[in-house]
């Protein structure tokens, strides 16, 4: 039989919260449902969670504090806003803190269920990819520790994204990709929001990059972008 999902939900609307709760179990996750961000990270240090369902305005602890917190303990976890605001900087700094996706409402629940499922099975399919270990140039890459090494051997932390968008970039070097192509890959969906949230990304790898002047992640105008890099870069290493 298989293991249930295990989802936290953080949600201080206690009647949205029911109704959340209510559809996920009937569709077979167990939900824990918090009503305050210190409630919920309480419960995510105590216990394994597969997804966060994560509203923004909350009590005694925001969203925003509660993501950047958890983000610190745990970057594969996959985590979605849910959240009444539509500003875009609020969406934008979502993702800076390393949120995957958000969620405005009102929603539907097979809106909800459908983003749901999408980021479970993308754990599952990373967890079984061998590929993790990749060379550009004179850098290492390696995915299953959120890890690049440049060429003095200082070791980058990356977050889950940025590890995400590198594995992808390396998986298609010296192509040309769309915008939308990467962000269907990465993301799951291609929206202006994320957009620019990869963009974001997009700069903090090109600044590595130049620790190797033969790696070059350029901006096809119009399109979207290419990695160029030295033969067999970008390859998983033997």
């Amino acid at each position: 039989m298989e293991k249930k999902s295990r989802i936290l939900l953080v949600e201080d609307d206690l009647n949205l919260g029911f109704v959340i709760t209510d559809n996920l179990e009937e569709a077979g996750f167990l939900v824990v449902h918090c009503p305050d961000g210190i409630t919920a990270w309480d419960h995510f240090q105590k216990k394994p969670f597969d997804l966060i369902l994560l509203d923004i305005m909350l009590p005694k602890k925001d969203g925003f504090s509660l993501a950047r917190q958890i983000r610190k303990k745990n970057e594969m976890i996959p985590l979605i806003f849910l959240t009444a605001k539509s500003m875009e900087e609020d969406k934008i700094s979502g993702f800076e803190i390393g949120a995957d996706d958000y969620i405005t409402k009102p929603f539907s629940m097979k809106e909800l269920l459908l983003r749901i499922e999408v980021f479970l099975r993308r754990t599952k399919a990373l967890n079984a990819d061998k590929n993790t270990h990749f060379e550009i140039g004179s850098l290492t890459f390696n995915y299953a520790e959120l890890v690049l090494t440049l060429p003095d051997k200082t070791k980058v932390a990356l977050t889950q994204k940025e590890a995400d968008l590198l594995k992808f970039l390396c998986e298609n070097t010296n192509k040309t990709l769309r915008r939308d192509e990467i962000l269907l890959h990465v993301w799951g969906k291609a929206d202006y929001f994320l957009g620019r949230s990869m963009d974001v990304f997009i700069t903090k790898l090109r600044k590595h990059f130049k620790e190797d002047p033969r790696v070059d992640l350029a901006t096809i105008h119009g399109v979207g972008f290419k990695f160029n890099v030295p033969e067999k870069a970008g390859q998983p290493a033997e």
